[in-house]
């Protein structure tokens, strides 16, 4: 392997999660491509539809020309019609054109990681012309396809990988976020801290502190004196962060204790992504 070994857990945990994609639809009937999902106005096809067209971005294949439909209810900013173009040229394949395309780009992905000699700090070019290194690449998509993974698993009811290669990063990719929900969203003031309890397939504890110019940061040390402590199981965690379900329905499923106006702001801003 060529590829950088700072690279490799990334690359790892896509694979792990896009061929547990592909094994969950391989059986699905062509009614179940229908099925609705977390992801606002997706279906499972446009599930698939997404991880096919943002691992042939990568792959270097050019953009669809494609012209959305004017009533897509869960399109409102630039980076929604952004990622909306891949989905939306593909809303009338059939199962078997999905699968075949699915297997295909994971095949030409999988000969591109065998192949990959750049350095983690090489620049690419990122969605809406932005610019972003291949380890920031490589580490979003190994994400967002587990993120995926569980939304096809809630839409077709089989649990699963909750504690897989993608799982742990996500998580760290989402405790990225914590800070700014903590110190600016949800205006924790200056000199407190914050603690998130998790449990379950993915345990930890991490504390955010407010320093005194209300800028927030992460760490895995307890407090002693926190203003505010949440404790949830992983998968409530992941899916209040990625913005599958609300503060009023994790409401029976986090334990809170503090302040509980700071810990209301930081429940309705728990999203970092959607």
């Amino acid at each position: 392997m060529s590829l950088h070994p700072s690279l490799q857990t990334y690359a790892d945990a896509w694979s792990h999660s896009v061929e547990a994609i592909s094994a969950l639809v391989q059986p699905l009937a062509d009614a179940d491509w229908n099925r609705a999902t977390p992801c606002p106005g997706w279906s499972v096809r446009d599930l698939i539809s997404h991880v096919i067209g943002m691992d042939c971005e990568i792959l270097g294949d050019p953009r669809p020309i494609h012209t959305l439909p004017r009533d897509l209810y869960h399109v409102r900013t630039e980076h929604q019609r952004y990622m909306e173009m891949q989905v939306d040229v593909r809303r009338h394949h059939t199962a078997p054109e999905m699968l075949g395309e699915l297997e295909y780009t994971i095949i030409r992905r999988n000969r591109q990681l065998r192949n990959e000699n750049r350095g983690p700090e090489t620049m690419l070019r990122g969605p809406l012309g932005t610019e972003q290194t291949l380890e920031v690449a490589m580490r979003g998509r190994a994400f967002d396809v587990w993120a995926h993974e569980q939304d096809l698993r809630v839409a077709l009811g089989k649990p699963g990988n909750l504690d897989s290669p993608g799982a742990y990063v996500a998580r760290d990719e989402l405790l990225r976020g914590l800070p700014e929900v903590v110190a600016r969203r949800a205006g924790a003031p200056a000199g407190s801290a914050v603690v998130f309890d998790v449990s379950g397939p993915v345990e930890f504890l991490r504390t955010v502190r407010v320093d005194a110019e209300g800028k927030g940061s992460v760490d895995g040390a307890p407090s002693l004196g926190p203003v505010a402590t949440l404790s949830m199981e992983w998968q409530t965690y992941f899916r209040l962060a990625c913005g599958r379900i609300s503060a009023e329905r994790a409401a029976d499923e986090v334990k809170a204790e503090g302040d509980a106006e700071i810990v209301s702001a930081i429940l309705a801003h728990f999203a970092v992504t959607l």
